[in-house]
């Protein structure tokens, strides 16, 4: 990077940032073929994440380590491509969404009231959501381009590529396809598990010690990432390892604990307070009720306890029903298996 210019921090002037100079900058242009806002922020968000997963790239746009440049040019229907105006030095892709929508309307009220769009590099303005020029330029002549004597032709063979191709790890897009055919995931679970190498990671190691992949897709993606973003942190910060998720979920599929005593479970993990799932178990007794003979007569004293809902429930309101399970789980303190609270319920009520 040969630097960065200040336009916003000098009134009247401009100043130099040299701090990245020297700094290795990878640019990549693409074909004029994208047709909305909403399709460059999809490719620009899709590239975002194979630069992060592949190691070349933090992904921070505040900082300037990933930015969007995006020329926009409109034109009617069967014309060719319209004269481009780019807008500079996109920082987030909320505003990169903004900045072309705002564009597209600007260039087809002036078209539509006469005037000819002038090529120009643009700013972004968040505060009022409009770009403004800041310089109109004709072609590459205006930058004074020429060829550099001590820069000769750099060729890369194409055995290069392949080598380098067969060292490259597998790519989010393809991942999330292979989790979809082994593991029979849905492709928002895929998509959302592997937004990160980490995450993948952790998915991958808690679905294969539990042998419940989608138990563990749902996990990841709902208490696990609710408390990361509670808490502002990464998965690699996660105080609840995809080992003992793994011994969580087996404690669920065996009927150990119900989901509720599960979610417990997690809470006092992630607080560490606990080191084992088992030992939280325990401690805090949250062993699911296997006692038949306890839970029909908690079902007997619920039945006694509601007759409205009874009445409403065989009158054909099933809300009333999951009114009278409700009852069964307080009654139990969250232990009795709601499957064989339902059950038991129906079989005393005759259904």
């Amino acid at each position: 990077d040969a630097g960065k210019s200040l336009h916003e921090d000098f009134h009247g002037m401009s100043g130099i940032d040299l701090n990245r100079a020297g700094t290795p900058l990878l640019e990549i242009v693409t074909e004029p073929d994208m047709r909305s806002s909403a399709e460059a922020v999809a490719y620009a968000r899709e590239l975002h994440k194979i630069v992060t997963w592949i190691g070349i790239c933090d992904g921070n746009m505040q900082e300037g380590s990933f930015r969007c440049d995006a020329n926009v040019s409109v034109r009617k229907p069967g014309q060719p491509l319209g004269t481009r105006r780019e807008i500079k030095n996109l920082n987030s892709f909320k505003f990169m969404q903004q900045a072309i929508d705002y564009e597209i309307r600007w260039q087809i009220e002036q078209l539509e009231d006469g005037h000819a769009i002038q090529q120009a590099t643009v700013l972004f303005d968040p505060d009022s959501g409009e770009t403004r020029a800041m310089r109109t330029k004709e072609d590459s002549a205006d930058y004074r381009y020429f060829p550099d004597p001590d820069l000769p032709p750099l060729c890369i063979s194409e055995s290069w590529i392949e080598q380098e191709r067969a060292q490259m790890p597998e790519l989010p897009r393809q991942m999330a396809e292979r989790l979809v055919a082994q593991h029979g995931l849905p492709e928002y679970d895929a998509a959302t598990l592997t937004q990160s190498p980490a995450m993948a990671a952790y998915f991958e190691q808690a679905a294969a010690a539990s042998g419940q992949p989608k138990l563990a897709s749902n996990w990841v993606m709902g208490e696990l990432s609710r408390r990361l973003n509670a808490e502002d942190i990464g998965i690699e910060a996660a105080r609840v390892s995809a080992a003992q998720l793994a011994q969580l979920i087996g404690r669920i599929q065996d009927g150990t604990i119900s989901n509720a005593a599960a979610r417990q479970v997690f809470e006092v993990l992630w607080s560490g307070e606990g080191e084992t799932v088992d030992a939280v178990i325990e401690a805090k007794g949250l062993r699911q009720m296997n006692d038949s003979a306890a839970l029909e007569k908690i079902v007997d004293e619920v039945i006694a306890a509601n007759p409205g809902n009874v009445e409403q429930f065989k009158a054909g309101k099933d809300k009333a029903f999951n009114a009278l399970v409700g009852q069964v789980m307080k009654a139990s303190r969250g232990k009795a298996n709601p499957q064989q609270a339902s059950e038991l319920l129906r079989a005393r009520l005759g259904t």
